[in-house]
């Protein structure tokens, strides 16, 4: 069997993806699951690294420390040669995805039995929107930490096209399929010819009639969210004595997963003393110091998150803000959600007719949508994709392990 696996480093999720006959592809990396939620909490009560799940309830659980999660949303940005402060100590960004991965790898060579010396990694269309130097970096940059952690031999391979080769196994006919992969930090989109015939050529560029991206994903949706329903709650938009807003700043690094410690920050923390001697809405304020001073960024974010996920299947639902300083409960309907994320799904929309006009493609033509990625679920997205493509039938794909089930067939296939 081969030592070559697929490695897919999510925003929000990853997986590893081993090719093995008769056997599932993704190896259990966390509890006996194959994805391992991409967070790493160091905590500083007991000085240890926990990861994935372990990091997520140990934070939430009150422990001292500081989280980290989206660290993928670094690749391609300014921030990914700085540093951070760990437990008293600077720390590199690119170390910090290499713990990460290096985290990975160890725990799939110990499910797999083995050691992977060889790998094909996941990338989205575009790491970087209309940047190409900027989208090479962030290729190069993922690449060097994967050998920082001991991959000898790498490849990529669009996520979007990993995802139609998971699909290619489970079909009888050839298909002109639309890949949708909406994940935590990008919508990508590939069409692609697919069939058990073609399944075997290892060159498929023939096959792939056009590829596409956005920088927008679940980890948007949320932020959109939250700066629509929760944010409010802590004095978003609210009015100063001078006659001005609040600065919005604040709320903005709060709700978006990446940039929470930012609101942790001396820095921070003088602003608002600034800003709450002019503030007409001091109770809000108050509320908004107390969930800093607990820091409770990432919890608030992760309460947006159930809430997207949660309206996906019903109309309203009901978030418990008990760590909030008056607990509150907090009621959102699907109208509210799909009204914040309007505007980005438009994006996300347009991007799929240029994909098919790029392709000299009717919509007619296509056969099926393949819906992958966390965040392929939610309703008003599914509903606009097929609106561009009102003929083809709509196939749910493994939300979670599409992708690195694709990747291990290619890196069994690149590799042998």
């Amino acid at each position: 069997m081969t030592d070559a696996c697929g490695v897919d480093f999510g925003t929000s999720n990853s997986t590893v993806g081993w090719s093995r006959p008769g056997q599932p592809a993704l190896l259990a990396l966390e509890d006996g699951k194959p994805t391992l939620p991409s967070a790493i909490f160091f905590n500083a009560d007991d000085d240890t690294v926990q990861y994935g799940r372990a990091a997520l309830a140990g934070y939430l659980n009150g422990a001292e420390g500081r989280l980290m999660r989206s660290m993928k949303s670094l690749l391609g940005s300014s921030l990914m040669e700085g540093q951070t402060e760990v437990l008293g100590n600077t720390m590199a960004f690119k170390s910090l995805l290499a713990q990460f991965i290096g985290e990975l790898k160890r725990r799939a060579e110990s499910a797999a039995g083995r050691k992977f010396s060889r790998a094909v990694m996941g990338r989205p269309v575009f790491f970087v929107d209309g940047n190409s130097a900027a989208d090479r970096l962030a290729q190069n940059t993922l690449a060097e930490v994967a050998q920082m952690v001991g991959f000898q031999e790498i490849d990529f391979q669009f996520e979007p096209i990993a995802a139609a080769f998971d699909y290619e196994s489970q079909i009888s006919r050839e298909e002109l399929v639309l890949i949708a992969d909406v994940g935590g930090g990008t919508s990508d989109f590939s069409l692609v010819r697919l069939s058990p015939q073609r399944a075997g050529k290892i060159d498929r560029r023939s096959d792939i009639l056009a590829t596409g991206g956005v920088h927008l994903g679940g980890a948007d949706f949320d932020k959109y969210l939250s700066l629509a329903c929760a944010m409010p709650l802590l004095g978003y938009g609210s009015a100063l004595n001078n006659g001005g807003t609040i600065p919005s700043s604040i709320y903005f690094n709060l709700a978006t997963w990446h940039n929470i410690n930012l609101a942790y920050t001396q820095k921070t923390r003088a602003q608002l003393q600034d800003i709450y001697r002019d503030a007409m809405a001091r109770d809000r304020l108050d509320c908004l110091h107390a969930l800093i001073d607990q820091r409770a960024g990432h919890w608030l974010a992760g309460q947006m998150e159930l809430g997207k996920i949660a309206l996906s299947d019903v109309e309203l639902t009901q978030l418990d803000l008990d760590r909030m300083s008056p607990p509150q409960t907090l009621a959102i309907h699907r109208a509210d959600f799909e009204a914040a994320i309007h505007g980005l799904v438009g994006n996300i929309e347009n991007t799929v007719a240029s994909l098919l006009r790029d392709a000299g493609v009717p919509a007619a033509a296509v056969d099926t949508v393949f819906f992958t990625g966390g965040s392929s679920g939610v309703r008003l997205l599914r509903e606009r994709i097929a609106a561009v493509v009102p003929d083809a039938r709509q196939v749910e794909g493994d939300r979670f392990g599409s992708i690195g089930a694709g990747l291990a067939l290619d890196a069994q296939r690149k590799f042998g």
